[in-house]
């Protein structure tokens, strides 16, 4: 008999609530993964600010949904057996609750079941600058076992949108479960070994007319122009799904 795979979904309150939905959007139409929500009071603040999707869609996303006060909840006990847990985005509040063993809620009491019981334990922190504070308490949950996963945008696979780098980032966070993904193409996964597999990728470093930021010589690489100017070519954009406001 297959033991269900499940995995517990936190989206607190950090700016970044698109890699939660993103991920929880993926889960749902892409596996059979079962998922668990809890989101925090900070963290719906911060989706009602940053998505334009509203908060039954959100819990529509997920296998079930536990209130965050529900410190009864199966979540809670080691016996319910899952693969993990994910918090994305993990704000720095629940980062120091999780570092200091603080089970106050249902979200740092899961983190805590999860870390004793040697599963898997994902923050993606999202912060910056960082004070001492915070550096602390990301040594202390790392040396519990837990990943501190800061969703640092990846540039080589030349993103084109926001959604391509919030993919990238959920593509990265589903390898460390051992989740299938196709968000995320491995580096240098083509046959010629020579660089991004992506379409846009070979795209952009295929061009020899100067266009492409690195081969230019008529300043239009962003760093060789007279007038020290870099070039902004971003494109704001967001998936279908999750509600990312497009440009």
């Amino acid at each position: 008999m297959l033991m269900t795979r499940r995995l517990i979904v936190a989206i607190t309150g950090a700016s970044g609530a698109a890699f939660g939905v993103r991920l929880l959007e993926y889960l749902k139409t892409e596996t059979d993964v079962e998922t668990h929500l809890m989101v925090s009071p900070a963290g719906w603040l911060t989706i009602d600010a940053e998505l334009d999707i509203d908060r039954r869609a959100v819990q529509a996303l997920a296998s079930r949904v536990h209130p965050v006060r529900d410190v009864g909840a199966c979540i809670a006990s080691g016996s319910f057996a899952t693969d993990g847990m994910v918090v994305a985005p993990c704000s720095m509040r629940t980062l120091a609750a999780i570092a200091q063993g603080l089970s106050d809620n249902l979200i740092t009491r899961a983190a805590d079941v999860v870390l004793k019981e040697r599963r898997r334990l994902v923050l993606l922190a999202r912060e910056t600058p960082l004070n001492l504070a915070h550096l602390r308490n990301m040594t202390a949950v790392t040396e519990m076992g837990g990943i501190v996963f800061p969703p640092v945008p990846a540039f080589y696979q030349r993103p084109g949108s926001i959604a391509e780098m919030v993919d990238h980032t959920v593509g990265r966070v589903l390898d460390l479960f051992g989740i299938g993904q196709s968000l995320s193409p491995p580096w240098r996964d083509d046959a010629s070994g020579g660089g991004s597999s992506s379409a846009a990728g070979a795209d952009r470093t295929d061009r020899t007319d100067g266009t492409d930021g690195t081969d230019g010589t008529d300043g239009t690489d962003g760093t060789d122009s007279a007038d020290g100017r870099a070039s902004d070519n971003g494109s704001g954009a967001g998936s279908s799904g999750s509600g990312v406001r497009r440009a």
